[in-house]
C-alpha cells in the first residue's frame, strides 16, 4: 500500500491566518505595509478562498451529478437485462408454441391422410373381374363372406341382403347374390334360395358362377320335391354350359332323378 504524502500546498484558511499573524507580528516602525495594503491583502485572500470554495462546491456537484448519472445508467442496464430476460422467455415460449402447432398440424394432416385413404377406392379382383370398390364397401362384403366361410348362414343371409341394398351396383353384387342364395339354401329357405339363384343365372348368364347358380336352382327343386322342374333346370344347365363342372355334376344328379 502506497504511503499518503501530505500536501505541501497550504489550505486557503491557513494561508489567511498566517498572513494575518505575519501582519500583526511585524513592527509598526518597519513600514512594510500600511493599513490599506493590509486590508487589500486580506480581501484578496478572502476572494481566493471564496473562489476555491466555489470550485470545490462545483466539483462536488459534478461528482454528485456523475453519481446520479451512474445510478441512472445502472438502473437502465438492469431494466434492459430484465427486458432481455423477458424477451428471451417470450422467445422460448414462442418456440414451444410453434413446436406445439407443428405437432398439431402433423396430427391433423395424418388424420386427413388416414380419412382420404379410407375413402380412396381400392382395386379388387373377384370372379375373373377387376373393379374399384370403396374401402367400406369391401369391408362389409368381406365381413359377410367371412360368415359364409364359417358356416354361419343365419347371420350371413341378412348381412348379404343388407349389403345388396346398400350397394346394388357394386362389383361385389353378383358374388353377394350367389352367396346369399347359398346362405338361404343352408337355412333351408329353398324357395328364397331358388329365386335368388335364378335371378343371377338370368340377369348375368356370362358370370362364372351362373352354371353353379342353375345347379343350385335344381337342388332347391329337388328339396321341394319338384323332380320335373329339377330335370328341366338341369337340361338348361347342360345345354348352356356343357363344359362346366356344374354341368358334369348335374348329369349325375339327373341320373338319380330318373
Amino acid at each position: 500500500m502506497r504511503a499518503v504524502v501530505p500536501s505541501t500546498k497550504p489550505h486557503p484558511l491557513a494561508a489567511l491566518a498566517l498572513a494575518v499573524a505575519a501582519l500583526a507580528a511585524a513592527p509598526a516602525q518597519a513600514g512594510l505595509f500600511d493599513d490599506e495594503e493590509a486590508r487589500k491583502a486580506i480581501l484578496d485572500l478572502r476572494q481566493k478562498l471564496e473562489q476555491s470554495a466555489e470550485a470545490q462546491r462545483a466539483q462536488s456537484e459534478q461528482i454528485a451529478q456523475m453519481r446520479r448519472s451512474l445510478l441512472e445508467l445502472n438502473n437502465q442496464i438492469e431494466l434492459m437485462r430484465s427486458d432481455l430476460a423477458r424477451m428471451r422467455g417470450q422467445d422460448e415460449q414462442i418456440a414451444r408454441d410453434v413446436a406445439e402447432l407443428q405437432r398439431k398440424q402433423k396430427d391433423v394432416q395424418s388424420g386427413i391422410d388416414e380419412r382420404i385413404r379410407k375413402l380412396e377406392p381400392v382395386s379388387v379382383t373377384l370372379d375373373e373381374r377387376t373393379f374399384l370398390a370403396d374401402p367400406e364397401e369391401k369391408r362389409l362384403y368381406d365381413d359377410a363372406f367371412g360368415l359364409i366361410r364359417k358356416g354361419d348362414f343365419v347371420a350371413a343371409a341378412p348381412a348379404l341382403t343388407s349389403f345388396l341394398r346398400r350397394y346394388p351396383a357394386s362389383g361385389f353384387a353378383d358374388s353377394a347374390t350367389f352367396w346369399l342364395g347359398n346362405a338361404q339354401y343352408g337355412n333351408r329357405q329353398y324357395k328364397e334360395a331358388m329365386a335368388t339363384m335364378r335371378q343371377l343365372a338370368t340377369t348375368r348368364p356370362e358370370h362364372p358362377k351362373a352354371p353353379e347358380a342353375l345347379l343350385a336352382v335344381a337342388n332347391c327343386q329337388v328339396e321341394l320335391k319338384d323332380a320335373k322342374g329339377a330335370r328341366k333346370t338341369i337340361g338348361e344347365l347342360v345345354q348352356q354350359y356343357p363344359k362346366s363342372e356344374a354341368a358334369a355334376v348335374a348329369r349325375e344328379r339327373l341320373a338319380s332323378l330318373k
